[in-house]
């Protein structure tokens, strides 16, 4: 049964906040587990009319593999195909650290603005086995970023938590509002 939006864990969850193991070898658990992250993120982007679901780390489905799968054309919200990525490491960060909006499917309707390293270099593993070298720009690059730090369990959230100007919610009319600092400095669901 394909997994939805549903079985996408969102904070507190505690396992978001661990660390994801190795893959060893890429086994039909393993080709499950990524038509699962696909189908979770589908899902919510079906459910989301203002949103596209560009990425996911294996561990938002509560599977503790370190598994990317990235959206082929992200600013496409009726492609349907990811490209996936096994053990990803970001083996340089390079360009400026710019400041841009980033959500995140396990904090559901809180966007920040983060700064990231304008430019990754990434090597992995395909789901064929085959091994993978990457230079990211842009927002692919920030893309690499935001779902490696899932695979060591930090939320974009950490990165931002003492900037009193850097959350947002994201409004019904796809606007984003400017959050109280206090407010969100006590909410013990993003920071336990």
């Amino acid at each position: 049964m394909a997994l939805t939006k549903d079985d996408i864990i969102t904070l507190p969850n505690p396992h978001l906040r661990e660390k994801s193991r190795r893959v060893g070898y890429i086994n039909l658990e393993i080709r499950r587990v990524v038509e699962d992250m696909i189908s979770a993120t589908l899902s919510w982007d079906d459910s989301r009319e203002h949103e596209v679901g560009v990425a996911l780390a294996a561990i938002q489905i509560d599977q503790p593999y370190r598994i990317v799968v990235v959206r082929n054309d992200f600013d496409n919200k009726k492609d349907r195909t990811f490209g996936v990525f096994i053990n990803p490491e970001i083996t340089k960060l390079e360009g400026e650290l710019s400041e841009d909006y980033e959500g995140c499917l396990s904090v559901p309707d809180i966007y920040g603005k983060v700064k990231r390293y304008s430019k990754v270099r990434v090597k992995a593993t395909s789901l064929d086995g085959q091994p993978l070298r990457i230079t990211a720009d842009g927002f692919l690059a920030r893309i690499f970023q935001h779902e490696i730090d899932h695979l060591n369990g930090m939320m974009f959230v950490d990165h931002i938590k003492d900037d009193p100007e850097a959350f947002y919610r994201l409004e019904t009319d796809g606007k984003l509002k400017a959050l109280d600092y206090a407010s969100i400095k006590e909410d013990l669901v993003l920071w336990q």
